[in-house]
């Protein structure tokens, strides 16, 4: 393939801190590797640092707009451009490229990254560690990368855009179900402003409340308290390891972080399984899954009904500062199945649940089909670039 050059002579190579300051509730965005998704930056999967510490971890490098955030231990591959207007720091393990902008155009050098061909320049370099697998930065800079002519670049870029443009809107269809799915189970199961049987909402029209015990609070008539562990099927993951994993596969698998750790091919939980991270850091967190994984460092929580399953992911997500605070263990923090069978749960007639069902249903659904197509949408992206930059595609001017 004719213009190949090294990585470092189209860009600057950046390291990311080497700790993790202290985070807070709000304030400047800390990134995480777990950001980096399929190209793009979710914000939501990062953390706050304060001002003071901000300027700090900013020192050796403040990310700006076009540069590429790129992880180099676990997760290797991942990459996203940093938008405009966010002030942020690099979070451990990350590292960016800086485009030199008479030589490579950022977007291009997304797509050039993200690209098959670079992606097995990756896996080839990886170093194979005790616990993670990680790019040696010194070395970053001889990796070749197609980097063709700055027209050319555009050409392609534009195509590619265009696919991206479709995933992007995508996400923020599924970010709006998920809170219309959020607003409907805080109106109806933490208000109890519910629709009753003249179809008005329950508590704001005098509906009768009850005081339970087990939870100190009221709550309405004929509704029930109960442990998890009796409403729902909690399970502890099966341990496996990247080096015994068939990485080659498509199933993820869900350990200790915020998002996948790496592949497998074969799953042992269905699709729209709640999980909750065993142990590290991020022990405690709760994720929720719309395809078939491989349950490993963390506790799973699924119920053959999929409204029910939905009503205690929301439930969940309510009290996750109270499972965050269950984690123990001075060394390596855990959080234990035991500690998600105890969460004391409301719950509410079959009949409520099922209207609950007849809404959240469709939008799960609505959001598993985007997920797909976004899946579909990256592997025609994927397809596209190398055909795209050995000429076997043309644009069209």
């Amino acid at each position: 393939m004719k213009d190949v050059t090294k990585l470092g002579n189209i860009a600057d190579i950046y390291d990311g801190p080497h700790a993790t300051p202290k985070k807070i509730e709000n304030g400047k965005y800390f990134l995480s590797i777990s950001s980096l998704d399929n190209g793009s930056l979710d914000l939501s999967k990062s953390a706050f640092i304060s001002d003071k510490d901000f300027i700090k971890w900013t020192k050796r490098v403040q990310p700006q707009k076009g540069d590429l955030l790129f992880s180099y231990e676990t997760r290797l591959g991942e990459a996203a451009l940093m938008p405009d207007n966010l002030q942020a720091c690099l979070g451990r393990r990350m590292g960016l490229l800086r485009p030199k902008k008479d030589k490579v155009i950022p977007q291009y050098l997304l797509f050039a990254y993200l690209s098959p061909e670079f992606q097995k320049v990756i896996r080839k370099n990886t170093i194979k560690g005790a616990t993670v697998d990680r790019i040696a930065l010194n070395e970053l800079g001889n990796f070749p990368i197609y980097i063709p002519d700055l027209k050319t670049q555009q050409s392609i870029a534009a195509v590619l855009s265009a696919l991206d443009k479709k995933i992007a809107l995508n996400k923020q269809i599924n970010a709006r179900l998920e809170e219309m799915a959020k607003t409907l189970y805080d109106y109806w199961f933490v208000q109890f402003d519910f629709p009753d049987a003249n179809g008005k909402p329950y508590k704001s029209s005098g509906g009768e409340m009850v005081f339970d015990e087990t939870l100190k609070r009221e709550i309405p008539k004929g509704w029930e308290v109960k442990s998890l562990g009796d409403w729902a099927e909690i399970r502890k993951g099966t341990l496996i390891t990247e080096k015994t994993a068939n990485t080659n596969g498509d199933i993820k698998v869900i350990s200790a972080g915020v998002d996948f750790s790496y592949y497998h091919d074969v799953a042992n939980r269905p699709k729209n399984t709640i999980t909750i991270s065993a142990s590290g850091a991020n022990a405690g967190f709760v994720n929720f899954w719309r395809e078939p994984i491989f349950a490993c460092d963390c506790t799973t929580i699924t119920n053959s009904v999929i409204g029910r399953t939905l009503y205690i992911l929301n439930f969940l997500k309510i009290v996750q500062d109270f499972i965050y605070q269950q984690a123990r263990g001075s060394a390596q923090p855990h959080v234990y199945p035991k500690d998600i069978e105890g969460l004391k749960i409301i719950v509410p007639p079959d009949s409520l649940l099922k209207k609950f069902s007849e809404f959240v249903d469709n939008w799960n659904l609505k959001i598993a089909n985007n997920e797909k197509q976004n899946h579909q949408l990256t592997q025609l992206r994927d397809f596209l670039l190398p055909m795209l930059m050995n000429g076997q595609v043309s644009v069209a001017e």
